[in-house]
């Protein structure tokens, strides 16, 4: 299984495979044909209120990660989950993300937990 996280604002690579935005809104100032995104799966992203509450005051990363995989619990994120987690069993996932920190943002949780 291969799942891998870049930045959004990234060009498009050959090998990316299916590429998947994991950020609930729009990278800001980047057209849709030029992300090149195959899937938008927005229920599978943190809550607004968990987004807001790790931004504010440098919160831990640890505490944030250990939050957004209690959301990702349940049914319909858990569900997506399985979806992306078949995607990558068939081949290549790209996560996409604006954060301008990939390797400590929920992308990098989701491709730890995708690739267990």
């Amino acid at each position: 299984m291969s799942v891998r996280v870049r930045r959004v604002y990234e060009p498009p690579e050959a090998d990316d495979g299916v590429r998947v935005l994991v950020d609930r809104l729009w990278p800001r100032g980047l057209a849709k044909d030029a992300a090149r995104v195959d899937e938008w799966p927005k229920g599978l992203t943190p809550s607004t209120e968990l987004r807001r509450w790790y931004h504010a005051d440098d919160r831990p990363y640890e505490e944030f990660r250990s939050r957004y995989e209690a959301e990702l619990a349940e049914p319909e994120a858990a569900g997506l989950l399985d979806h992306v987690r078949e995607l990558a069993g068939r081949g290549p996932v790209t996560l996409l993300t604006a954060s301008k920190s990939p390797q400590t943002s929920h992308a990098e949780v989701l491709a730890r937990l995708l690739e267990d």
